[in-house]
């Protein structure tokens, strides 16, 4: 965790909600020179912070509504600081819990240089990246309702009915009439107009996602897509989730943003517990997860899988791979090469 030295006159934290925020302005000595509760609109904030605009550093909690709070600072050049919501254990550490005193804690924060940062993401990029994430939860729903219809063609005894076998209205329709005989076609039918009124949706979101993508970083666009089982959704989801490798010192901070290490958590040289394991970013964790089953497209890599699969069991060993996945995606996004297999399996 980095915590951020900040070099101010006067330090703002701001405890932000939906609707109404609070906001606690400090001087460097920790004498409170506000602290007031105010409509969210940056307007009407910099109308409050107007007698210490000219030397103020403001922070916020990494939560979903900080987005105007950020956008309006980078606007007016006035410093701002995001800070990272799992780390901010202090604002809730406190005996007592209340809008003025949270804000007070990231005032506090913010001036004692003991603020853990958190990455403010471009607003540039971000309607991509928050349109991707949206296809993923549709995506899921729709992965679900395949899953639905292929256990209950399993309740039955009903062969060919997986999720490839229903890609087409006529195919869907076929597999309705099978059901139908069972008296099961109102159950099978929900599941089929959940896939029939998604998937346009899904397609129309990946086509617009496709024009983003080559307009914003066309090189790592095109150089994700030569590691085996990363195709065009899989390359757009790490590079908008990673947006700037340089942000990571070394492969291992890489990693474990992305989920794919577990962090140990010892006491007097005992262990004490897996806490702390899904801190960071669960779509990175879910896209090197899914490169794992299509990599294996490769004849190479697929055997070395199961080389590493017969001597570790099947979860280390897609832990393993996982994690060597990650490791060459960080080197080929940080020297601007393409993927290497021969590289890849080198000491395998």
């Amino acid at each position: 965790m980095r915590y951020r030295h900040i070099s101010a006159d006067y330090f703002g934290g701001i405890d932000v909600h939906p609707n109404r925020s609070q906001i606690c302005v400090m001087d460097k000595t920790g004498q409170i020179m506000l602290n007031r509760n105010f409509k969210n609109d940056f307007f009407n904030l910099k109308k409050i912070i107007q007698p210490f605009q000219e030397n103020i550093a403001l922070g916020c909690e990494s939560t979903y509504t900080y987005y105007w709070l950020a956008d309006g600072c980078h606007q007016s050049g006035i410093p701002f600081y995001l800070g990272h919501a799992y780390y901010m254990k202090a604002i809730s550490g406190n005996k007592q819990k209340h809008d003025p005193l949270d804000a007070k804690t990231i005032a506090n924060l913010l001036r004692t240089n003991y603020f853990p940062e958190a990455y403010p993401y471009p607003r540039d990029m971000r309607p991509t990246r928050d349109l991707l994430r949206r296809r993923h939860r549709l995506v899921r729903i729709r992965a679900e309702a395949y899953s639905h219809i292929r256990m209950t063609a399993h309740q039955y005894a009903i062969d060919n009915l997986g999720g490839q076998h229903l890609k087409t209205k006529s195919a869907r329709d076929a597999a309705l009439s099978v059901f139908s005989k069972l008296g099961l076609e109102h159950v099978v039918a929900s599941d089929l107009d959940v896939i029939a009124s998604l998937s346009p949706v899904i397609d129309n979101i990946e086509k617009q996602i496709r024009v983003s993508a080559i307009n914003h970083n066309p090189r790592d666009f095109a150089m994700l897509q030569t590691v085996p089982g990363i195709g065009e959704m899989l390359s757009m989801v790490i590079l908008y989730e990673t947006h700037d490798i340089r942000r990571f010192p070394k492969h291992q901070n890489y990693a474990s943003y992305a989920r794919v290490v577990r962090c140990d958590r010892t006491s007097s040289g005992k262990k004490v517990g897996r806490k702390n394991q899904k801190i960071g970013n669960p779509y990175l964790k879910w896209a090197f997860s899914t490169v794992i089953i299509n990599g294996q497209s490769s004849e190479h890599i697929g055997k070395y899988m199961v080389r590493l699969e017969s001597k570790h069991g099947r979860a280390k060993a897609r832990a393993r791979i996982a994690h060597k996945f990650c490791k060459a995606v960080y080197y080929m996004l940080k020297n601007g090469q393409p993927f290497d297999e021969k590289k890849f399996l080198q000491n395998a």
